[in-house]
């Protein structure tokens, strides 16, 4: 072979054709390749950088995809799909039409299951290892874990059930000490301990739920890995394998800032320096405003307390968290208990925001139905990065919150359409609320240029409930909710309609302003809706089972996120495919007005 080894690894048969001598070379060639390309076309690169001697390790172990391999999460399989016959259209990773930034099982038979959320693995591998059982297939089962994810409920279930089975399944711990921030809870301690040799080895909690543990490993020592996974092939029952290794691995500055260069977006691959944006007059971006709204709004309120699962830097709770420590928590990966702390906290008269991305809430439903709402609790909800989010695709948009929490009693749903609106609904929720409030907001900047954080003396408490008219109009009603009120603006500024449109903002969806409802549904036989969520049980549903229960007859177009789930491409890729882009927009209004002027 020539010195390029990876150019003829296609698949894991061409890898293991290697001998052991030349799999550092190959490690070395394939964390050069990882930073060649996410360098100009963005992505996770810290946890693919930090993995990629175990990836090598397990392809060349495992007989994939035979045997079956699940990456919890899926920031750090960048190599994983590189290794296994994605390597030559690995550039179109997370872009339109490319390959996926997770693993994705209708994209690759290696991609044995699904991922994007944490906590999955060990499930999903110890369903695979039974299900062999019961067909009698002889295969291996591996979940790979890292210390952030192991730490969340759903990891413990999973562990809690395997131990009591006989199941060809083996976890393993990639331990670096981080997610997407650094690690936190007992259980870093305990892992820590355990590192450093300070834990007593009959005192092991993995020994004790029935697994053979075995660790730690140098997590960067390729030949050590592949012994101790030929090894662990052979042992019968759950095993468990502790690896320690460095997020960033091979890059210095990203493993010198770990939180930084987990996506540091485009940067030079010879040095790892991040190309800086031109961000002068450039409005703040969203979870900025919330982090430092919520700062000002606490040094005047001490009942007021930040919780957020293990996003603290990507909310920008991290700002609360430097000037309050004492009223911040980051309670890790643990979405469920974020929940029911804060309704803990709420019960005690505590003004709670518990900020949680909107994909993320998905995951602790019951607790918002069961522990919040049905108990009338005024918990902030603060929902980060709703609607369409880009890049990071189907596992991470945030576009069915507004359908999944307009069904709970009790709940007060609001989006604000710009910077202004959001710093005010989160002053008037620390006012005190009778009921629980979900305010979500888009990830990226906002809207307004040179708008100043915080400007509190600007604060205007919002009447719950009220909508409001943009733009005055006689023969057609838009109604829009949150920041696509701006997209329906530039649309109709393209047209020349003569008055013909009228559009109103609502930023409650619920509420709804029933009293504006009546006036418009009266006066327009034509309304659109438009949201960027899901338009299955959405803002326009909303719209819709008022007008049937008020028995009116208008003609309502629904305009959002159709009922299939949305791949990855940029947010304005993906609201062009949804048809609620400005040029999308501008050709339905338009449209609308040539039928209204050939009726004429």
């Amino acid at each position: 072979m020539s010195k390029k080894l990876l150019e003829h690894i296609n698949n894991p048969k061409d890898l293991r054709k290697l001998n052991l001598l030349q799999l550092p070379q190959l490690a070395k060639e394939l964390r050069e390749f990882i930073i060649a390309i996410v360098s100009v076309k963005e992505g996770h690169l810290g946890a693919s950088l930090g993995v990629v001697e175990l990836t090598i390790a397990l392809h060349y172990v495992f007989d994939t995809p035979n045997d079956l391999l699940v990456w919890d999460v899926g920031h750090q399989a960048y190599g994983h799909k590189i290794l296994t016959e994605r390597r030559k259209k690995f550039d179109s990773n997370r872009q339109l039409g490319g390959i996926s930034g997770f693993p994705k099982r209708n994209e690759s038979v290696y991609d044995t299951f699904g991922v994007g959320h944490s906590s999955t693995s060990i499930s999903a591998a110890l369903g695979m290892a039974i299900a062999s059982q019961l067909k009698g297939e002889n295969k291996h089962h591996i979940a790979v874990i890292g210390d952030a994810s192991i730490a969340s409920g759903m990891a413990f279930e999973g562990l809690n059930h395997a131990g009591v089975t006989n199941a060809d399944l083996l976890v393993i711990l990639n331990d670096n000490a981080i997610g997407i921030d650094p690690s936190v809870g007992a259980l870093k301690n305990y892992l820590t301990a355990v590192k450093e040799g300070k834990n007593p080895k009959q005192n092991n909690m993995i020994k004790s739920l029935n697994f053979d543990y075995s660790g730690p490993v140098d997590g960067h020592d390729i030949e050590a890995l592949i012994r101790e996974l030929e090894r662990l092939k052979k042992v019968k029952g759950p095993k468990f394998l502790h690896i320690i290794t460095t997020k960033g691995k091979g890059l210095q500055l990203a493993e010198e800032d770990q939180v930084k260069y987990h996506a540091p977006g485009k940067f030079d691959a010879a040095t790892g320096e991040i190309h800086k944006k031109l961000e002068e007059n450039l409005p703040p971006k969203f979870q900025d405003v919330f982090g430092l709204t919520l700062v000002e709004l606490a040094k005047n309120n001490k009942k007021i307390i930040g919780i957020t699962p293990a996003m603290p830097s990507g909310s920008s709770m991290k700002f609360m968290m430097e000037v309050f420590p004492e009223r911040a928590f980051d309670v890790g990966i643990a979405e469920q208990h974020a929940v029911t702390l804060s309704a803990g906290m709420a019960t005690q008269g505590m003004v709670v925001f518990c900020n949680i991305y909107s994909t993320f809430l998905q995951r602790a439903y019951d607790q918002v139905i069961h522990d919040v709402a049905l108990q009338n609790l005024p918990v902030i909800f603060c929902l980060d990065r709703a609607g369409l989010v880009g890049e990071d695709g189907a596992t991470h948009h945030g576009v069915f919150d507004l359908a999944y929490l307009r069904c709970i009693p009790n709940m007060i749903i609001y989006a604000p359409k710009d910077e202004i609106e959001l710093q005010n609904i989160l002053y008037t929720a620390s006012l005190g609320l009778k009921n629980p409030i979900a305010i979500r907001y888009p990830r990226g900047r906002g809207k307004i240029p040179n708008f100043e954080i915080p400007n509190s003396k600007n604060f205007q408490k919002i009447e719950i409930g009220k909508a409001h008219k943009l733009k005055k109009g006689e023969k057609v009603a838009i109604l829009s909710t949150g920041t696509i009120a701006y997209n329906v603006t530039d649309a109709l500024a393209e047209i020349e309609d003569d008055g013909h449109f009228a559009h109103y903002h609502f930023g409650f969806v619920k509420p709804l302003d029933e009293k504006k409802l009546h006036k418009i549904c009266d006066k327009f036989s034509t309304i659109i809706t438009v949201e960027d969520g899901v338009t299955t049980g959405g803002f326009g549903s909303a719209v819709l089972e008022f007008s049937a229960k008020n028995d009116y007859v208008n003609e309502v177009f629904l305009c959002g996120v159709p009922d299939y789930f949305i791949e990855h491409g940029t947010v304005n890729e993906l609201q062009q495919f949804c048809n609620i882009d400005v040029d999308g927009l501008r050709s339905l209004f338009s449209g609308l007005l040539e039928e209204e002027e050939n009726e004429d």
